[in-house]
């Protein structure tokens, strides 16, 4: 079933006609190797993304714009959508295009898709709508509940549910007569916990490695102090989340170059020792793919490592695979489209540019095209269908520059470069940001986070750790029963916290 979303103006055909010709058009929208010719003014008018993309470019004479994290198809929704004011929505589209228009703020076609949505609402899709949207009962009004849920036969006929609902329109007519501030604690109504923690882990810092852990909860932008003080402080090591558990493997304590490999329990707090490496190996590169972990190069206390091995948890055992084309310590490691790639480092003599990737089905390494710049103390993430390569040491400079990856042209190109220098950091991905956490700034050991979005290709700041580090690693957890140990408290978020995330639930309802 399909349904044309039509807003209620009249849009310009005038416009759209010059579009389809490619008449008139000043720049040029990339998707997935797809162009469409546009008119800056009729985007800007359609959403503010837009307006921000083109009057926030560093280069004024710039005609292609490249838009990753979407579909061509969501793109041509979109555009056409900015010309005509209408929209085709399909059950098999709708969720790709709500999603895609909340990400471009165009809240025109956010609301056709959830109108769409609750037009479709039906018992045998309720589940699923119910797990895509995370709806909540004390962010709707008293009226769409009598007139909508309460006169539903299965919410009539189920004493349950029937009490759940007479309960919120009871709350929700307590939560409009208290103040505000006081409204936004109550349970039916608080933010929301997020779906995933990244996890910073050891590191140096003061002088000496740390056994400081921090959890970042990012829909309060709040850091959570997590370290389990029985655990040995560790840098220069690497960290994975696999199975429920966090891994922390090779590293350094300020006298050894380890092999150990540790393994953090969410649930009980507990660390334990599991099979170590083949390897010590400090300065390693770790990621994981296909259910196993995999550390790659380092430095074993005498030299730089192109050796790797990676570990099966249901057997506890590292095996080694076949050795990398360069000795790296000090690069970083990602994997996308099923093969892992390695980017920079420190071969002993030199800060690298070279870079190559891990076919795990041919146990082959093939080289592909060097960075930009040379960097060690790199960050490397699949982010966007891209590898983003940040930061890092160029032999001279600490770099604020990044690079993208494009693997189906073989292509490194520029993104917007980072707020602040730094090297030796944490990286990772979530709520569809990038963050760079910690390291050395050039000058000092830093607690400072920023994150990068790629469709507005600019960074933000985030809210500084508590710990300043360097050579720390993070990971991203997700799917705990025991998630609220790892956020920061709603009932203790700063007025311009609540403010902010009472919005952004309201935004997602």
């Amino acid at each position: 079933m399909s349904e044309e979303g039509q807003l209620p103006y009249k849009s310009s055909s005038v416009n759209n006609e010059l579009c389809l010709e490619g008449q008139f058009c000043d720049a040029i929208i990339k998707v997935e190797d797809v162009e469409f010719p546009v008119h800056r003014i009729i985007l800007c008018n359609c959403t503010p993304y837009f307006r921000a993309l083109f009057t926030h470019c560093s280069d004024p004479d710039k005609q292609v714009f490249n838009i990753p994290g979407l579909s061509s198809e969501m793109m041509a929704l979109i555009i056409n959508f900015a010309y005509t004011g209408s929209v085709s929505i399909t059950g098999e589209n709708v969720v790709e295009l709500l999603m895609a228009a909340d990400q471009f703020n165009a809240m025109d076609i956010v609301k056709l898709c959830s109108d769409f949505l609750g037009e479709q609402l039906c018992p045998e899709n309720c589940v699923g709508i119910w797990q895509f949207t995370k709806v909540r009962l004390g962010l709707m009004t008293s009226d769409y509940l009598k007139d909508n849920v309460l006169s539903s036969e299965l919410v009539e006929a189920n004493s349950e549910c029937l009490s759940m609902i007479s309960n919120a329109i009871l709350d929700i007519h307590d939560l409009g007569s208290r103040p505000f501030m006081s409204a936004l604690y109550h349970p039916l109504a608080r933010p929301r916990l997020p779906h995933s923690i990244l996890l910073a882990i050891g590191g140096w810092s003061g002088g000496e490695p740390t056994n400081g852990i921090e959890a970042y909860d990012c829909r309060a932008n709040r850091w959570v102090n997590v370290t389990n003080n029985l655990e040995c402080p560790r840098a220069y090591h690497g960290a994975a989340f696999l199975n429920g558990y966090v891994y922390s493997v090779g590293g350094f304590d300020g006298v050894e170059h380890f092999n150990s490999v540790r393994r953090f329990d969410l649930t009980t707090h507990a660390w334990n020792e599991v099979a170590p490496m083949h390897s010590r190996r400090c300065y390693v590169s770790v990621t994981v793919l296909n259910g196993f972990i995999y550390a790659l190069g380092g430095h074993d206390g005498h030299v730089r490592l192109s050796s790797a091995e990676r570990y099966q948890p249901e057997i506890n055992q590292w095996s080694l695979i076949a050795p990398m084309h360069e000795q790296r310590s000090h690069a970083s490691c990602t994997t996308l489209n099923n093969r892992i790639y390695i980017c920079g480092g420190l071969n002993g003599n030199e800060c690298l540019q070279t870079a190559e990737y891990y076919n795990p089905e041919s146990n082959q390494w093939t080289m592909i095209s060097p960075m930009n710049s040379r960097r060690s103390g790199i960050g490397v993430i699949a982010y966007a269908d891209h590898v983003f390569a940040v930061g890092g040491f160029d032999g001279n400079n600490y770099l604020r520059t990044a690079e993208a990856y494009n693997p189906h042209t073989n292509t490194w190109n520029l993104v917007f470069s980072m707020l602040t220098p730094r090297s030796n950091f944490g990286i990772e991905v979530i709520d569809d940001r990038l963050f760079v956490v910690g390291g050395f700034n050039g000058f000092t050991t830093t607690s400072d986070v920023e994150y990068y979005t790629a469709l507005t290709n600019e960074w933000y700041e985030a809210c500084d750790m508590d710990i300043f580090r360097t050579d720390l690693s993070c990971c991203v957890m997700s799917g705990l029963s025991n998630l609220t140990e790892y956020t920061f408290p709603r009932d203790f978020l700063p007025l311009e916290d609540v403010l902010k995330l009472a919005m952004e639930s309201a935004e997602s309802t």
